[in-house]
Order: structure tokens, then C-alpha cells, then sequence
């Protein structure tokens, strides 16, 4: 597609919430360890063949350290078939940067806007769910995919503060449940959104906010994922 088309990704009650989506684009995002949700960089290495084996899910073991590595399932720029060259699954990128790791879920590989499922510009890090009925998933610019376990559990503590444009934290994983608060924020650049999944629907959106100034969120236990955009630091307060 030629022009950038933005997407509406949903809206609260009395505020309107508009997300950061193109028609086109591409970048890089940030992982979290347990002092803090900070970046990750671009995945080394990458794979033409995007189907991904249980190896390729699961990770390897390093023999010296013991801990778990994870392997690239497809390339951060491309067009992929689901079924033959990339898995129904959920999928993760780091390290990218400035809004330009673009990606897009569509049914069909016609190109049009009316094709398309779900799609964002990324900063930081995006976890994307892509699903048996998708037929087309496109990545732009992105650091490497690694293929995730929604269910798996994590293997250090989840961080307490993260990265205010640091994209999508997977929640007990990435980082704690808690309130987090965020200052300093200006022009309503700061986006947040509490998600159920990541598939990236409107209906996949708990909740979400555009803010100036301070922003409070309670992430619950019960939530999938939250994501930040153009925010300050947040910091867990209780």
C-alpha cells in the first residue's frame, strides 16, 4: 500500500484512544529482565524456512550456563503464508526502535485495506498471536521473530518498572501485576492499553488511555499483556 492508513485501536469511555497503526512500515523492541523491562537487540541470526518445529518453540539449552535460549521461527522483513511459512502461534520481536518495525495480519493477500486483521508500528517489543484463519502475516523492518509459550512460566522474577516506549510486556512474565504510575507525560503522547490477548483486535483491548501529565494503572493479575507507547518510565507503586 502506498499512504499510511492509521487504524483506530479502540476507545474508552469518554476518551477517545487512537493507536499508532500504518498500512505500511517497519522497526525494532524492548524485553525485560528482573531489574527492569529495558531492550533487547535485533535477533542474530534468521531463517528462510519460517515453519517452526517444537525446538524452534521451546528454545535450547545452553550446555555451559544451562538457560534456555530461544530460536528465530521467521525473518523481521517479509511475506509469509500461514500455514506453510509461518505456524499459527504467538510470536515475539525486540529491540526495535522509532515506531518502524511494521507488522500486519490480513486474510487474504490482496493488499487492500479491507484485508487487513490487525496491525501496528512497533517501538520496543510486540508479541503478535497469529491464528489458523489468518492467510498472510507481514513484518517489515523488525528485529527477528521468536516463537512463545503464552503458558509457559517464567524463569525469573517479572520486573517492576519498564520501559515507557517499550512496547508489549507479557504480564507475570515481563513484568508484576501492580498499579503503575507514569510522570511527566505530555500532549497526550503517552498511550497505555491492558489486553486480554495478542491478537490485537478491538476486542482483544481490557482497557486504554491517551495521557498528559501523571498516569496511574492497576494491571491485573488476570491481564494478558500491557502495552506503553510514548509514556515516561513506569514504576510499580503498589
Amino acid at each position: 500500500m502506498g499512504m499510511k492508513a492509521k487504524l483506530a485501536l479502540g476507545v474508552v469511555v469518554g476518551v477517545a484512544v487512537i493507536g499508532a497503526v500504518s498500512a505500511n512500515g517497519g522497526g525494532s523492541g524492548n524485553d525485560s529482565d528482573s531489574s527492569g523491562a529495558s531492550g533487547s537487540g535485533k535477533g542474530s541470526s534468521s531463517s528462510s524456512d519460517a515453519q517452526t518445529t517444537k525446538k524452534d518453540k521451546e528454545g535450547t539449552e545452553d550446555e555451559k550456563t544451562g538457560e534456555r535460549e530461544t530460536e528465530v521461527a521467521f525473518e523481521g522483513s517479509g511475506d509469509f503464508q500461514v500455514g506453510s511459512d509461518v505456524q499459527p502461534g504467538t510470536y515475539r520481536t525486540t529491540g526495535n526502535t522509532d515506531g518502524l518495525c511494521y507488522w500486519e495480519r490480513a486474510k487474504d493477500a490482496s493488499g487492500e485495506l479491507d484485508s487487513l486483521l490487525a496491525n501496528d508500528n512497533v517501538s520496543g517489543t510486540a508479541y503478535v498471536t497469529v491464528k489458523a484463519t489468518d492467510k498472510l502475516f507481514k513484518s517489515s523492518d523488525c528485529g527477528d521473530w521468536e516463537a512463545v509459550d503464552p503458558k509457559a512460566k517464567p524463569s525469573g522474577s517479572p520486573a517492576t518498572t519498564m520501559d515507557g516506549d517499550g512496547g508489549m510486556f507479557r504480564v507475570g512474565t515481563d513484568i508484576a501485576p501492580g498499579t503503575y504510575k507514569s510522570t511527566g507525560n505530555t500532549d497526550d503522547m503517552c498511550y497505555w492499553e491492558r489486553a486480554k490477548d495478542a491478537e490485537h483486535a478491538l476486542e482483544s483491548i481490557i482497557a486504554n488511555d491517551n495521557v498528559s501529565a501523571s498516569a496511574v494503572v492497576t494491571i491485573k493479575a488476570s491481564d494478558a499483556y500491557f502495552k506503553t507507547s510514548g509514556c515516561t518510565e513506569w514504576k510499580k507503586t503498589g
